[in-house]
Parts: C-alpha cells; structure tokens; sequence
C-alpha cells in the first residue's frame, strides 16, 4: 500500500512525530509512507524528517482554495492507497480538498486529543461534525477520546476506533543533569508552553514539593506562546534557584529517561507520547486523570493517578515516590513491562494497517 501522511507542519511535537514514527513503521513492513506538510515551520529544521511541503496559506486557512488545490494536485501525482490527517487543519484541508477535486482515495483522521474542550459554541460543533462525517474512518489515540467523539457526534460511532501511539525500541541516552555537590531530585516535565499543559499549577504544585523535600529540582524541557510568563511566575513564587528552563532541546528524552520522576499535572490530553517514553524508561510518572493518561497510568500498578486540580494530593504522591523506593521499583518495572506489551510503534504500525485494508 501507499500511504500519504499529511501533517500541519514540520515540528517536533507529538502529532507530528508520531506521524513520522508511523512512516518509517510502514515502510519497514513493506509499504510506502510520505509525510507531506501543509504550512511551512520556523521549527523545520527541528523536526530532521523529510517532508514535502503542500505549500498551503496559513493566513487564508479558513478559505484556501489554492491550498486545497495544490493538495489535490500532490494526490493526483502521488496516487496513494489512503490519506491519513494527523490532527489540527489537516482534516479540513483533506475534506474540502477531496470534495472540491473529486479525488477517490479514502481519508483517515487521527484524533490526537480530546475534541470536547475545543469546541466552545454549537457553530464549532457543526462544523466540525461535518467535517468528520466526510472521513472514511476515525482513529483515536486513547478509549476516553474515542467515547468523547462518540458523545459529540453518535452517528460516527461505526467509523471511530482507538489505535493509541506508539514508541520506537529503547535506544541510549546521555544523562543531561549536573552533578550536584550535595545531591539532588531532578523533577522533569516536557511539553510546551501553552494552556493545556498547565505550568502554573505544575510551579504551585512544585513550591508544596520542596518545603518537603528541599533538595529537589525542576526541570521545565521545551518552548512556547507562555515560557516569559511561567519564567515572572518562578521568580514571583522566589523559585528561581530552583527551577530550570532549558528551552528547546533536541533529545527530550535525555531528560525524560534521567529524572527521578516525570511530572505532568495537563488540564487537557489525548494520550501524551511522553507518559510512554518515562514508563518504557522506568521514570515514575505522577499525572493528572485526564483525557486517556488514567488508561496508562493506574495508581499503585504503573504511576501515581491524581484527580484534576488536587494540586495538594499531587505534591504528596511525588514525595510518597521519592521516600519509597522499594515500592516506586515495582511500580517502574511494571509501567514498563506495559509499554513493551501495548504501546510499540511496530504492532501500532500493523493497527493502522490493518485499518487502511479494511478501506480498501
């Protein structure tokens, strides 16, 4: 089969990584998978995946005729099996381009998150109905996203199906922290800068921490719209010795597989690649119930599960896991053995293959 992946644009983040991991999974089970971008990207040279630009307008994205055209175009020259839209404007831009252009492949849209928190007035909802109602199938990357889908639009329930992400096979890392003269906990979150990933609870969460536990450090890993906020909070909250922004790095995972715990206290998920990556690396992962992260990580089995804005009951079960080691083991250790078992990109890759068959 042939499979063109299109993706928002070139950027290291987790639709768009996945996107990429997918391909290079496909190919290596004999298929052919392209990744094409709609817009261009300040972070291109980030992303080191190869990539053919569709050349969309980001400013006219709400009526890209030219866009959709030039879609069309690639698909006409390319003639691949299926499309699959990762997140974001690529469902839009699939749709209207297939129906303005008349071309026959059928489309897949991956559901990377929880649709019911975006859209705000019955408008949205509308038209994002229709928009959906226009895809052949509907893969969601965790069972709770699936269900929201389902509560939104009921119709669709026969064309939505769960196929989480997935992780490449454990590689080595380097060990990115300093070495303290007296010791230290190195406190780790990864993700971007915005809303949704809730860095303001994270450093109110943080502050309950070190009273406890003086010699713990946070490491704040990446970039976006709210960093020079979060960085007058630290200073505000008098943190500044205490917590480090690295900005964007190119191997998170450096960071992810060294900490002593990873911290992700989001408002809003789909099913975060990076919970994965510090299970499969035995990290212990202290979360909040949102979104898919409760169908990874289960109190006392594979992480600490905290209720949304128990910001109070998340600071105690990062200290239960610094002060019990025995028990953070066999927790670790099975987190792990999970992600071996359900989350690799290789038995992902067969999933959606075995989904595009079923289209075709």
């Amino acid at each position: 089969m042939k499979i063109l992946q299109l993706i928002q644009k070139p950027q290291p983040r987790g639709a768009e990584t996945f996107a990429a991991q997918l391909s290079d999974n496909l190919e290596q089970q004999g298929h052919s998978s392209k990744l094409f971008a709609l817009f261009d990207s300040g972070d291109a040279n980030k992303f080191n995946r190869s990539y053919v630009p569709v050349k969309a307008n980001a400013s006219t994205r709400l009526w890209d005729k030219k866009g959709w055209r030039s879609l069309a175009n690639i698909i006409t020259e390319e003639n691949p099996d299926v499309i699959q839209a990762n997140a974001g404007d690529t469902l839009k831009y699939a749709v209207f381009s297939k129906l303005l252009y008349r071309w026959r492949q059928p489309i897949v849209f991956r559901n990377a998150s929880t649709l019911s928190s975006y859209l705000r007035n019955p408008l949205q909802k509308f038209y994002t109905g229709f928009l959906l109602s226009q895809v052949d199938a509907i893969a969601s990357v965790s069972e709770h996203s699936k269900q929201d889908l389902v509560r939104l639009f009921p119709k669709l329930v026969e064309r939505i199906i769960t196929i989480p992400i997935g992780l490449e096979e454990k590689a080595a890392t380097s060990n990115p922290f300093p070495a303290w003269p007296n010791g230290c906990v190195n406190l780790v979150h990864v993700g971007g800068f915005s809303f949704e990933k809730n860095h303001k609870g994270l450093l109110r969460i943080f502050k309950k921490i070190v009273t406890v536990i003086p010699s713990t450090h946070l490491w704040l890993v990446g970039d976006g719209p709210l960093k020079s906020e979060i960085e007058a909070l630290v200073k505000d909250l008098g943190l500044k010795d205490k917590v480090t922004f690295t900005g964007f790095v190119q191997n998170p995972l450096d960071y992810t597989a060294h900490g002593d715990a990873l911290l992700l206290p989001s408002i809003i998920e789909g099913l975060p690649g990076v919970i994965l990556e510090a299970m499969l690396y035995e990290t212990p992962v202290v979360a909040t119930k949102v979104g898919g992260v409760g169908e990874v990580v289960i109190s006392d089995e594979t992480g600490w599960l905290v209720d949304k804005g128990d910001e109070a009951g998340f600071a105690d079960a990062v200290s239960s896991l610094l002060e019990n080691s025995q028990n953070t083991g066999r927790i670790v250790s099975n987190a792990s053995s999970r992600v071996k078992e359900r989350y690799m990109n290789q038995d992902i890759a067969r999933l959606f293959i075995n989904l595009y068959h079923k289209l075709l």
